[in-house]
């Protein structure tokens, strides 16, 4: 993938100097001794992942017509988000079929956990202080790393933004202030600060506003004849964080305290003529996490990671307001504490080997009669090992996971007790070509989550865990020009087979907040991924960059061949989907395109014309100018085309809307 670096160092300009401008260099060189300022180059370096990963960052995040991660991610081939509506409406990520709870979400490294369901909502995360956004598929291409990182069938692995000052620079402000369709307020602020030569700091903080009130139409029979308006879909949200990141000789650390606070209420689902539910729910969630790598040497390295989280959840549903609802009036409390410890021990210049060990406490608490109130202890062991030659890159892994649950006043779930391996190579055939084969496999499993086994209606605590195969073969190939239009073009295509066996999948009731979960014991899975990345130099000062993702997918029910629904695809799964961005950027002028597509699916595994959820696009149209004071102001038309759609049954999304933000950047 490509990312953005700059090398500044004297020597390089010299050689460069001296290959280009021999003879002039010659004849002064001659006549006295010439002083060479420092140049600094920047260039886009190509990374080569083992494993499949797919990532955004810097302005390509600022440049696309999203509120949100979850709108990011949208853009990355082999990953489907469930989104269910508006701008608070809850949205959660799933790779390649195999389900959210497979996903592992990782924020500045350190892994967000959600023990009651499993489920991070990523549409709680912003983009104006996030520096990255990066999709592996298997896990992370390195085997210096936690062992929570080899722990899911996918990662998607969040940055923020980390302070990087101007020569003589020790501070930066940056105040954003964005208003859109639906009444949405969304002030943000950024203050970065030198403290000394060694430890920078940053305090960032947001807040955001929406009514959620949007039109739509009301899909009957016959085809869209009703015209409503999405009711209770207001969010009121703050995030602040601050953070402290130092550097040490052959070393760094960085520490970091976010909360988040909101009140938000659920616009439910649209059935049988009901456009109005009264449902709400507060969230406040806190974390405090650090980390600390060094290098001793050149044969030992160490990287300790820590985390304390608390997260409440008060939710109510209230037939007073609505004579429909069920009453409920339920308040969760999470704690979770996670320590980590990694070490890497360099054998040859080639060879590395890792050990890993990691442990994390969580326990639930709740107001519900009959609760459980569960504790669970997870230790984790890996041992990897990694070999890199000029043509090879070879990773092998072996994960210990222990998991012990306590429950207080009920049955809890025996102990659990798994090895799960992943092997992964890439080869690099000619030397002379960026071209490379790529493979892995990895069995990973995931325990069942809290509310799985102990949710008082539905909790059952045999419930079984999901095992996982996960297989995949894949290619990538990039080349540069030094003349022409196009100048750069990347390559990469996946193809995957999956078995996911016991799979729990949750689909939403009447009531959102009540789930149904359903068993389909195996599910196969095939696919393909495919990705195109291209930059074009059309004219001076002209630049564009196209991107081109595709997926194809093809997720079946394989559990019992008696099932007159054998062979089905699972539910919200289409066959084929993909998107496309197009930037062009003139001086300080910015123009972006970005295009979603999703193919037709069904709602259930019963894959029968009622369950039929017809395919759905959308187009999005920015446009943005700079100035040299520090100012930008980018004005956007999302869902240009006024697209009517539900990326999930029964929940509508918000047609043709408008998003205007002004920025202000300044460094001292």
């Amino acid at each position: 993938m490509v990312i953005k670096q700059v090398i500044t160092t004297a020597g390089f300009a010299l050689a460069f100097l001296l290959m280009g401008n021999s003879a002039l260099l010659g004849q002064s060189m001659l006549d006295s001794i010439q002083r060479l300022d420092e140049v600094v180059i920047t260039a886009d370096r190509v990374v080569r992942e083992v494993n499949p990963v797919q990532r955004l960052d810097g302005a390509q995040l600022q440049r696309l017509s999203s509120h949100s991660v979850a709108d990011a991610l949208r853009y990355f081939s082999g990953l489907q988000i469930k989104d269910y509506g508006g701008v608070g409406g809850l949205k959660t990520v799933n790779i390649r079929s195999m389900g959210t709870n497979h996903v592992g979400v990782f924020y500045d490294g350190i892994e967000l956990g959600n023990a009651q369901n499993g489920t991070i909502d990523l549409g709680r995360f912003s983009l104006d202080n996030m520096e990255s956004v990066t999709l592996y598929n298997g896990q992370k291409s390195a085997a210096f790393q936690p062992a929570k990182d080899f722990g899911s069938a996918g990662s998607v692995y969040l940055q923020s933004r980390t302070p990087v000052f101007e020569e003589r620079k020790a501070r930066l402000l940056k105040a954003t202030v964005k208003t859109a369709s639906f009444d949405v307020i969304n002030p943000a602020v950024l203050w970065e600060q030198k403290l000394n030569e060694t430890t920078n700091a940053s305090v960032s903080a947001e807040y955001m506003h929406t009514s959620g009130r949007y039109k739509f139409t009301y899909r009957v029979k016959d085809g869209y004849d009703t015209t409503a308006v999405r009711q209770n879909g207001d969010v009121n949200a703050l995030r602040a964080e601050v953070g402290l990141y130092g550097k040490m000789d052959d070393g760094h650390w960085k520490a970091k305290a976010y909360l988040y606070r909101s009140e938000r209420g659920y616009p439910g689902a649209v059935v049988k003529n009901k456009f109005s539910h009264e449902d709400r729910q507060w969230d406040t969630n806190v974390f405090t996490q650090g980390s600390f790598r060094k290098d001793f040497g050149g044969f030992y390295s160490m990287l300790l990671n820590g985390k304390y989280a608390y997260d409440y959840l008060h939710y109510l549903s209230d037939p007073t307001k609505d004579e429909s609802a069920m009453y409920v009036d339920n308040r969760y409390r999470q704690q979770e504490v996670y320590l980590s410890s990694a070490n890497r021990f360099t054998l040859l210049s080639c060879l590395e080997a890792c050990l890993s060990a990691d442990c994390q406490f969580n326990l639930l608490d709740a107001n519900l009669i009959n609760f459980a109130y569960p504790r669970r202890h997870t230790a984790l062991t890996v041992a990897a090992l990694s070999l890199h030659t000029e043509r090879w890159k070879v990773q092998a892994s072996i994960l210990g996971t222990f998991v012990h649950d306590v429950a207080k006043y009920d049955e809890a779930a025996g102990n659990k007790t798994e090895w799960t391996p992943s092997a992964v190579a890439s080869f690099q055939p000619w030397k002379e070509h960026d071209f490379h084969l790529r493979a892995f496999y990895k069995r990973i499993f995931r325990m069942p989550t809290l509310n799985d086994l102990y949710y008082t209606f539905i909790g059952n605590v045999y419930l079984k865990p999901e095992y996982t195969h996960q297989y995949n073969i894949g290619v990538t190939y990039s080349k540069r020009f030094d003349e022409g239009v196009l100048r750069r073009i990347e390559w990469q295509t996946d193809a995957y087979y999956n078995e996911v066996k016991n799979k729990i999948v949750a689909i939403p009731s009447s009531n959102f907040y009540r789930w149904t979960m359903l068993n389909f014991g195996e599910v196969r899975i095939k696919g393909v991924d495919v990705a195109v990345h291209t930059d074009w130099l059309p004219a001076n000062d002209w630049q564009l960059i196209g991107r081109l993702n595709y997926t194809y997918q093809r997720a079946q029910d394989v559990t019992d061949r008696s099932d007159p629904y054998y062979g089905g695809q699972i539910p919200y799964i289409p066959r084929h989907s993909g998107s496309a961005i197009l930037n062009l950027t003139y001086r300080r002028w910015e123009a972006n395109y970005s295009f979603i597509y999703t193919g037709e699916r069904y709602s259930s595994r019963s894959n029968i014309p009622v369950n039929y959820q017809l395919s759905w696009y959308t187009s999005d149209l920015s446009f943005a100018r700079s100035w040299k004071g520090g100012w930008k102001v980018t004005a956007e038309v999302n869902n240009l085309l006024n697209q009517q759609y539900e990326v999930v049954s029964s929940y509508p999304m918000p047609g043709i809307n408008f998003r205007l933000t002004a920025q202000y950047t300044l460094s001292l």
